[in-house]
């Protein structure tokens, strides 16, 4: 390290800091962008001002952080598509999740819920799984989009249970969950946000959390790994990403304020309030975990064709 930016890193930060959040107001990454920042900004000293980039799936404001000078002033949150799936999803991205970002912190999961309607005559997962290797069933699932983890998760668990079903893209959550609500389709995996108030008030009924080990989020409902199906996970992680470049302690300055935030007894109440489990872990935790996100999700990708010129 140069003198300048030893110096540099000292008197970091004194000044306010960007957080952009690649997806509009009030979106899930959003919403934990803003519980988290209000604390670490207390822990840093200076304000975190978010701004919204949204548009391209993530990928227009991912790009913003990746091109943000490597200062430690701008930061940012991102997901699977940007940082994982897109890179073989879009022809041409125009940035490289691994050459011109680093993690910081993986700061939530939200595991999919597994849910049918009410009125379905499917009670339990195992029913599920037979009627999607049923032939006469000829079941439709909805999505938040293709590619997204609403829709990979469910393609993955058909290949694995050699079950069929239609899937059908939706341009977000409330219209995945209005699809089911009017019988237009029989299941679905999606954010808990967007199903559990239904489950909670008898509208649709859970069959399995899609997540490989148990939490204590969801007490009543067990996940797949606990009924049987293993190695599916599906979740919609949120996590903090900074531009390359950024000096080391600088960076590990962000990081453990982001980590001691993300660990209040008070955001980590109304993270679970919004069905986010609280993370937290070290950068090469969080990279590992993308590189094991790219060979769950690669390969369904491939088989799928999935692609946007």
């Amino acid at each position: 390290l140069g003198i300048s930016t030893v110096s540099a890193a000292a008197g970091w930060p004194d000044r306010p800091l960007t957080l952009v959040v690649p997806f509009g107001p009030g979106s899930s990454p959003d919403q934990m962008a803003r519980v988290i920042t209000e604390k670490a900004s207390s822990i840093l000293g200076q304000p975190i001002v978010v701004q919204n980039r949204p548009g391209a799936s993530g990928n227009l404001g991912t790009n913003v952080i990746a091109k943000s000078k490597p200062d430690g002033y701008t930061f940012g949150v991102s997901i699977t598509g940007p940082m994982v799936n897109n890179t073989l999803i879009y022809k041409d991205l125009p940035y490289d999740p691994k050459k011109d970002l680093v993690p910081l912190t993986l700061a939530v999961h939200q595991p999919n819920i597994l849910v049918v309607p009410a009125n379905s005559p499917i009670k339990t997962l195992p029913q599920l799984l037979d009627a999607m290797r049923d032939p006469k069933s000829q079941f439709n699932f909805p999505s938040t989009g293709t590619g997204t983890i609403a829709h990979l998760s469910v393609e993955l668990l058909l290949q694995r249970v050699g079950g069929k079903a239609v899937h059908v893209p939706y341009a977000s959550s409330p219209a995945a969950v209005t699809a089911l609500l009017s019988g237009d389709a029989q299941f679905a995996a999606l954010p808990p946000v967007a199903v559990m108030p239904m489950v909670n008030d008898g509208r649709l009924r859970a069959l399995a959390v899609v997540f490989s080990e148990p939490t204590d989020m969801f007490p009543n409902i067990p996940t797949l790994a606990e009924q049987g199906v293993k190695d599916i996970e599906g979740s919609g992680w949120i996590g903090f990403v900074a531009p390359a470049g950024i000096p080391d302690e600088i960076r590990k300055t962000l990081t453990d304020a982001l980590i001691k935030a993300i660990h209040d007894p008070e955001v980590e109440k109304r993270l679970k309030a919004q069905y986010m489990l609280p993370v937290g872990n070290q950068p090469e935790e969080f990279a590992r975990y993308m590189d094991d996100e790219l060979k769950r999700w690669g390969p369904i990708i491939k088989r799928l064709n999935l692609s946007v010129n």
